[in-house]
């Protein structure tokens, strides 16, 4: 896929790139205003703004992918795709991509944009050979939880005490999604 848009009719008007350096300051901004919305809407315990800085998302640039969504109107959405998550999935094969800190411009979309950014990264993942797409939820944030079952995901355990970028632990939710196209992709959990 490399830096070239990907589009696809199924997400409209959505262009999806990889993320440059140049960008970072943008994705840093969004992950902010998207810790605002929560706080707004009383999850706490999440995200905090001003938590993560550029110098985090270069880190994951360098060790997987993070991707923006773009619109007319700018760039709309964003997450981070790891290829490996040993903190809360323990040490893996490679047969998954693991998507974390999905977020969009909730005052610049309109519903169903988070959706349409979930499906790039299933699609990017399927792309790269693997079968599984996998990602951790605050156990606690049961809206959010309930927002990925209903995105066809399946809870397959949990992780007590991961350690998050502040130093801090918390409890997670793991859940994946099959996105080969035959359903041939078993869970390792």
């Amino acid at each position: 896929m490399g830096g070239r848009p990907c589009e696809d009719r199924a997400v409209d008007d959505l262009r999806f790139r990889l993320a440059s350096e140049a960008d970072l300051p943008c994705v840093v901004r969004l992950r902010d205003a998207a810790a605002r919305w929560m706080l707004a809407r009383g999850v706490t315990g999440q995200w905090q703004p001003g938590e993560l800085g550029v110098e985090h998302f270069r880190r994951v640039s360098e060790i997987g992918e993070v991707w923006l969504g773009e619109s007319t109107v700018g760039v709309v959405g964003a997450w981070e795709l790891w290829w490996e998550d040993e903190d809360a999935w323990g040490p893996r094969a490679s047969a998954a991509g693991y998507v974390h800190r999905l977020m969009v411009a909730h005052a610049d979309v309109p519903p169903g944009t988070g959706r349409r950014l979930l499906r790039a990264a299933e699609q990017r993942v399927a792309a790269t050979g693997r079968g599984l797409v996998r990602l951790d939820c605050l156990a606690g944030n049961a809206r959010l939880n309930a927002y990925y079952l209903a995105a066809g995901y399946r809870a397959v355990g949990t992780k007590e005490g991961k350690p998050q970028p502040d130093g801090s632990v918390k409890s997670f939710t793991l859940l994946e999604k099959d996105v080969r196209d035959d359903g041939s992709a078993v869970s390792s959990r």
